[in-house]
């Protein structure tokens, strides 16, 4: 799970770290009284809340000289998509006057299984580039996970690139807070850039983390109602998170649900390689049970996009029986809805699957092609 910039500031600042001055605007509020309530004094930077990398580029931040200014911007910035994202929050931050820019992050690198700490002189906006036309710029240190970030690694990793006394200390102080946000909020990302150098500290004047969707249920906290906020999920998106299912909406008129995230790719991928056109990714995962699998079915068949729904299961330790009678309880409860459905089913208990289909007068497939074939053509 991505969290916001001022998520992730507000984190390290109970860590210890020191961050600009600011405040949080959602759509509809009165931006002047927000400001003026903070107590914020021009020059401000307004920020576009997206999780999306790249938004300052993409013109989802801007300097501003006057409160008139930090107004107008930050209403804009609620009616303007910043890749295809538009804000539902904007944070309107201090601005502060600074020369030098680093960036730091740490993340897991799953070949070593442990954290690497990532740091350049160079931070900004240009930090891909930078890292593609100077890689020797980009210090690497791996972390022994059961000892931690150490005061002198912290310090060995400043001075390499190119920190030294009262700076090299804040710069220390600060990788080592960020460090334990990653660890104790069980982080796949932490980030700053830039982090700037201020006198003799550093100031991190943006921050990312990304938090394990698997560790979740250990930050009830930081769940909260993010799903609309977010701006990252359409309606019906939004509406399969509440109800605990793995759905993304696409363009196409056949609803899809299949068991793994694998198989119900590669069945994205046969029904478009045979003339359709997939209308969504519904996972059910390993092991679905007939309530699981009745709350998919009864999701297509209220989702306006889906005309038709091909259900794909092979399975393992999904049992055929459970899922056949998911798909008989949806269609029990929902009643007549007009949308063809066609089931491919093969693996565990599939013959009593097909038993339990047929006596609902659904006929199902073994072979997926087939099935595929039947579907584009209903």
């Amino acid at each position: 799970m991505k969290l916001f910039e001022y998520e992730a500031k507000s984190l390290l600042s109970k860590y210890g770290v020191e961050v600009p001055p600011s405040v949080l605007v959602r759509k509809g509020e009165d931006v002047r009284a927000k400001i003026r309530d903070a107590g914020l004094e021009p020059p401000v930077v307004v920020k576009a809340q997206v999780l999306v990398a790249g938004r300052g580029k993409a013109g989802g931040i801007k300097l501003v000289k006057t409160i008139d200014e930090a107004v107008s911007v930050a209403e804009k910035l609620f009616e303007t998509p910043i890749k295809g994202v538009i804000p539902r929050l904007v944070l309107i931050e201090k601005a502060i006057p600074h020369d030098t820019e680093l960036y730091t992050a740490i993340v897991i690198d799953r070949s070593e299984r442990r954290p690497v700490v990532l740091a350049s002189r160079y931070g900004g906006m240009d930090i891909e580039e930078i890292a593609r036309e100077k890689p020797e710029s980009i210090v690497r240190r791996f972390i022994d996970p059961y000892t931690g970030l150490k005061g002198y690694e912290a310090r060995l990793i400043g001075k390499k690139i190119g920190l030294s006394g009262k700076t090299l200390a804040s710069f220390a102080s600060f990788l080592q807070a960020l460090y334990r946000v990653f660890t104790e909020y069980d982080g796949e990302l932490a980030e700053s850039n830039p982090l700037a150098v201020v006198g003799d500290k550093v100031i991190p004047l943006d921050a990312r983390l990304i938090v394990d969707d698997n560790a979740l249920y250990r930050h009830p906290e930081l769940a909260g109602d993010r799903i609309e906020e977010s701006g990252e999920y359409t309606e019906w998106e939004v509406k399969a998170r509440r109800q605990g299912l793995t759905f993304v909406e696409l363009d196409g008129d056949i609803g899809i649900i299949s068991n793994g995230a694998g198989l119900t790719m590669t069945t994205m991928d046969l029904v478009l390689e045979y003339g359709g056109r997939p209308a969504n990714f519904l996972d059910i995962g390993g092991g679905a049970r007939a309530d699981l699998v009745k709350k998919a079915v009864g999701f297509l068949l209220e989702y306006p996009k889906a005309k038709k729904i091909f259900i794909n299961i092979f399975g393992g330790i999904t049992r055929g029986d459970e899922v056949a009678k998911g798909i008989v309880a949806a269609l029990s409860e929902l009643g007549e809805i007009g949308k063809p459905i066609i089931v491919r089913l093969a693996g565990t208990n599939e013959e009593e699957g097909r038993r339990i289909l047929k006596e609902a007068g659904i006929e199902a497939y073994t072979d997926p092609i087939e099935a595929v074939r039947k579907v584009v053509e209903a």
